[in-house]
């Protein structure tokens, strides 16, 4: 998977930012699961994409893939983020615990 997203990543003229609110979009579209959201949230945050363009980004797809699939596709962006927040947080812990 890792070398997939390499090659794609490698093949693509997309600025950051656009190229991961597309992933989003296909993820959102395909109905992925949380892990495969989990792969792009935290670049997207890194790379300066904010909740307002993940929103817009849902609500353009909406009535092309559905509400239940924006909903679903929300839900799981909400939880990946948390998630990405909570090993962050876990890791300054750990960081400020050792002195780093």
């Amino acid at each position: 998977l890792a070398d997939i997203n390499g090659v794609s990543l490698a093949r693509t003229e997309l600025d950051p930012v656009p190229l991961l609110l597309v992933r989003l979009a296909a993820l959102a579209a395909v109905d992925a699961p949380s892990a495969s959201y989990l792969m792009h949230v935290g670049a997207a945050a890194e790379s300066g994409v904010t909740v307002d363009d993940v929103q817009d980004v849902l609500v353009a797809v909406a009535p092309i893939i559905g509400a239940p699939r924006v909903l679903s596709a929300a839900l799981k962006i909400t939880e990946a983020l948390g998630f990405v927040v909570a090993v962050a947080e876990a890791e300054a812990e750990q960081e400020a615990r050792s002195g780093v």
